[in-house]
C-alpha cells in the first residue's frame, strides 16, 4: 500500500496545534491567520483519512489518530532540523574530511601550528594527513587523492594547480662534526667543491633538487652525489656517518644529531614552502584551510 506523503508545513502546523490545543494561539505562534491553519489541518486529515482533533466550542483535543501521529511528527521535524544543521555545517566547511599532503620538513615549521589552528576553528572536520615529498603531492593533487598540499619548491608548469608561498627559509650546509669546515660559523659553497654530497633524489622533489644543483653550479662546481635519501632525517644520519655533506632548509637544524653540524652558507639563498590546491576545487574545506594559512602569524610559519 502506497504511503501518503505529508507536506512538512502541514506536519509543523499539526505539531504546534497539538501543543497549543487552541487554533488562535497556534496560528499566532506560526505567524499565520487562523483560516490557513485550519486548511492545513484539514488537508493533513484528508491524507491520514481520519480526524486528528476534536473541535468543540472553546475546546480542541487530539483524537486517537492524532495522539498516534504526534510522536512521529515530532521525530520528522527533529530529523529535518538535524538534516538542515548538518547541511549548513557541510556547506560552510565545518564538517567533512580534509586530506592534506605535507613535506616532511614542514613538520619542523608550519605544519603543527597550522593543524592546531585549523582544529581549534573547525573541530568537526576530520583531518587526514599524509607525509609525502613534492612530486608525489603533485600527482596526488591531480588524482584528487589529497585536497591540499604543503610542498617545497612547487613546479611552475602545472596550469590546473594553484600555489601560494607560505614560508621561506635559508639553506644551511649539513656537515659531519669532524669536517674541517664545521669549525666555521659559515661556509662558502665553493669550499664544498671536493666533498661528496648526500642529496634527495630528483624524482622526489625536482624543484628543490634543481635549486641545490643550481646553487652549486653558481659556485663553480657540480655536486658529486655519493648517496641519495628521501627523508631529511636519513640525509642527516648519512652525513653523521661521514658519507658526505648536504645542503638543506634551515629548519632541518631541529633534527638533533650529535655528529652533525649545521652552518650558514654564502652566498645566501632561500627555499620556499607553498600550499597547493586544485584550481577548480570549490570545497569550503579547502577555502577554510587557505584562510587559516593566510591568517597565521609569521611566527607560526
Amino acid at each position: 500500500m502506497e504511503r501518503p506523503e505529508l507536506p512538512l508545513a502541514q506536519v509543523h502546523a499539526f505539531v504546534v496545534l497539538a501543543e497549543e490545543l487552541h487554533f488562535g494561539h497556534a496560528a499566532a505562534r506560526l505567524g499565520i491567520a487562523q483560516p490557513p491553519l485550519s486548511q492545513q489541518i484539514r488537508r493533513l486529515e484528508d491524507k491520514v483519512g481520519h480526524a486528528l482533533f476534536t473541535r468543540e466550542p472553546g475546546r480542541v483535543a487530539l483524537t486517537a489518530a492524532g495522539r498516534e501521529l504526534l510522536p512521529a511528527a515530532r521525530r520528522a521535524l527533529a530529523d529535518l532540523a538535524d538534516g538542515l544543521s548538518a547541511a549548513r555545517a557541510a556547506g560552510s566547511g565545518r564538517t567533512g574530511r580534509l586530506r592534506i599532503g605535507f613535506a616532511a620538513s614542514t613538520a619542523l615549521t608550519i605544519l603543527p601550528g597550522l593543524l592546531r589552528a585549523f582544529r581549534r576553528r573547525y573541530p568537526g572536520v576530520r583531518l587526514d594527513v599524509h607525509e609525502m615529498t613534492t612530486a608525489p603531492q603533485i600527482t596526488a593533487l591531480r588524482d584528487r587523492t589529497i585536497d591540499v598540499g604543503l610542498l617545497r619548491e612547487p613546479p611552475t608548469d602545472e596550469p590546473d594547480l594553484c600555489f601560494r608561498t607560505v614560508l621561506t627559509e635559508p639553506f644551511v650546509a649539513v656537515l659531519p662534526s669532524a669536517h674541517p669546515l664545521a669549525a666555521r660559523r659559515s661556509v662558502r659553497l665553493a669550499q664544498l667543491t671536493d666533498s661528496p654530497f648526500v642529496l634527495l633524489p630528483r624524482a622526489a622533489g625536482p624543484g628543490l633538487h634543481d635549486q641545490i644543483v643550481g646553487l652549486c653550479a653558481a659556485a663553480g662546481f657540480t655536486p658529486r652525489v655519493a648517496q641519495r635519501a628521501v627523508e631529511w632525517q636519513t640525509v642527516c644520519a648519512l652525513v653523521e656517518a661521514g658519507l658526505g655533506v648536504s645542503l638543506a632548509p634551515a629548519s632541518i637544524r631541529r633534527i638533533r644529531l650529535k655528529g652533525v653540524a649545521f652552518r650558514g652558507v654564502e652566498p645566501g639563498a632561500r627555499t620556499r614552502v607553498a600550499v597547493g590546491w586544485r584550481e577548480d576545487d570549490r570545497s569550503p574545506l579547502v577555502a577554510n584551510l587557505l584562510a587559516v594559512v593566510s591568517q597565521a602569524p609569521e611566527s607560526a610559519r
